[in-house]
């Protein structure tokens, strides 16, 4: 089987190709970037997406070697995520998938990110920090379906360190930029820490940094010291879900799973529970394979979509995904 994923939850529209050998044919992806000083612009972001997806199809198709008659199922993002975005990406897919009578698929974004992550590191059961702009979650399979053990209580980690970049005069996204600042700070400033139980709060954290970038404080410092306290704090709730779950594998993933000090101190932490640690360099962002192999799952398991089971939800949570595969 061959499956089309389409990509569209925010930024990035995405396609890529696979087939159920988790051989991945083409991955092709385009990316809105706001204007400087801004977040995502829903109505930009569709027009970007509009603009784009013809192209983004074609080039994945070419790239393949592939037509539509090639493929055996469509795939695309149901949720989470931005409405228009979502509905511009389903859109497509219910129509290419009506023309060529090929199956169609909504899948969920953040399911599609833990299963590209397994299949590119090879793992089979891991423990699961999944960290991305609108979500914060450390996850475990258990009984068919992926049980959140603790989440953000406010806003993603993503979207934390978005936001303190628009406030320090960043363009989006703001991540990247602030980890190479950080990586030239020596002083740690301190800043609120906010592990509540199982589960954890950045809003303090964002405020509290700043109103430190306001009073003068070094900016390489209070980057440092803000990825410091944010990862310590995700390392923190994933260890305590490593120790009482007695999981012997731990997947990063999600596009802050892109940070490199993110991945070290988790992998430190890993070590020293004898357990291994993997991040799927490369599809950690979004990206149009990880709806596809999630589509190949779904459907070789047995799951069917009529086109009225394709409505997107934008509020569509990990934990409510039967997985059947």
């Amino acid at each position: 089987m061959i499956s089309l994923g389409i990509e569209g939850t925010a930024h990035t529209i995405g396609a890529g190709i696979a087939d159920d050998c988790g051989n991945i044919l083409a991955d092709t992806r385009k990316t809105y970037k706001p204007a400087h000083g801004q977040g995502i612009v829903p109505r930009d972001a569709v027009q970007f997406m509009g603009d784009n997806i013809k192209r983004t199809l074609n080039d994945a198709l070419e790239h393949a070697d592939l037509n539509f008659n090639n493929i055996d199922l469509i795939s695309f993002s149901k949720g989470p995520g931005l409405g228009p975005c979502l509905r511009t990406a389903a859109t497509a897919a219910r129509v290419l998938s009506l023309h060529n009578k090929i199956p169609v698929l909504g899948v969920n974004h953040c399911v599609a990110h833990i299963e590209i992550g397994k299949l590119i590191c090879k793992f089979n059961d891991p423990l699961i920090l999944y960290v991305s702009g609108g979500n914060t979650q450390i996850l475990k399979l258990k009984d068919k379906r992926y049980r959140i053990f603790g989440e953000t209580l406010d806003v993603g980690i993503g979207n934390m360190l978005d936001k303190f970049g628009r406030a320090i005069g960043l363009d989006h996204p703001a991540g990247p930029k602030i980890e190479k600042l950080a990586k030239s700070g020596r002083n740690y400033i301190e800043l609120p820490y906010i592990v509540k139980g199982t589960d954890l709060s950045f809003s303090g954290v964002l405020t509290s940094a700043v109103q430190k970038f306001n009073k003068n404080y070094d900016l390489e410092d209070l980057c440092f010291s803000l990825q410091e306290t944010a990862f310590s704090m995700l390392t923190e709730v994933t260890e305590r879900a490593l120790a009482h779950l007695k999981a012997d594998e731990v997947l990063l993933t999600g596009g802050v799973g892109n940070n490199s000090r993110l991945s070290e101190m988790l992998k430190a932490m890993a070590e020293e529970h004898d357990a291994v640690f993997g991040v799927p360099e490369k599809y950690c962002s979004d990206n149009g394979v990880m709806i596809s192999w999630l589509g190949i799952l779904m459907y070789n398991s047995g799951v069917r979509h009529e086109l009225e089971d394709t409505v997107v939800r934008q509020k569509f949570r990990t934990d409510e995904v039967e997985v059947l595969w």
